[in-house]
């Protein structure tokens, strides 16, 4: 393994289903061609379905398959590689998809409250100043679109 070099230029690619892991993998050699030193990419990991940013993740243990998986991640990290590149990879923890749907690790949190695992990889207020709400996790959910809860003084 060769020392990491720090970046001299680099190039930040947006990734979402319409642009994938492997279109980013052919645009490799023109990259290199213009001297990018790195490829700065949005973030990779598993993202609520449909995502447009990736900053919305469900999974960080997960490549997204939407954009093609882990195997198209190795075969991008190779590319770059062969072409003397380096990947900076755009990590944003707290911007973790609250999903019951789709994150398990919330959905494990809305079960167990601050007995679970997973609480502490979000910024709960377990003690707020209301004594009925300490150790209690309240979720402000709307029935109906903000705008029309909005209209209606809700």
């Amino acid at each position: 393994m060769r020392e990491a070099e720090p970046p001299r230029a680099t190039a930040r690619l947006q990734f979402h289903s319409g642009f994938t892991l492997s279109a980013a993998e052919e645009v490799v050699p023109y990259l290199a061609a213009l001297g990018i030193s790195h490829l700065y990419a949005s973030p990779l990991f598993k993202a609520r379905r449909g995502s447009a940013h990736g900053y919305d993740v469900v999974d960080y243990g997960t490549i997204n398959p939407e954009l093609g998986g882990s195997a198209a991640f190795e075969r991008l990290v190779a590319s770059l590689h062969r072409h003397g590149m380096g990947l900076v990879l755009d990590i944003v923890p707290n911007h973790m998809a609250a999903d019951a749907t789709e994150n398990p690790w919330w959905r494990d949190v809305l079960a167990k409250g601050r007995r679970s695992p997973y609480a502490a990889f979000f910024d709960i207020d377990w003690s707020p100043p209301e004594p009925w709400l300490k150790g209690k996790l309240l979720l402000p959910v709307l029935g109906r679109p903000y705008a029309e809860a909005l209209a209606k003084g809700e």
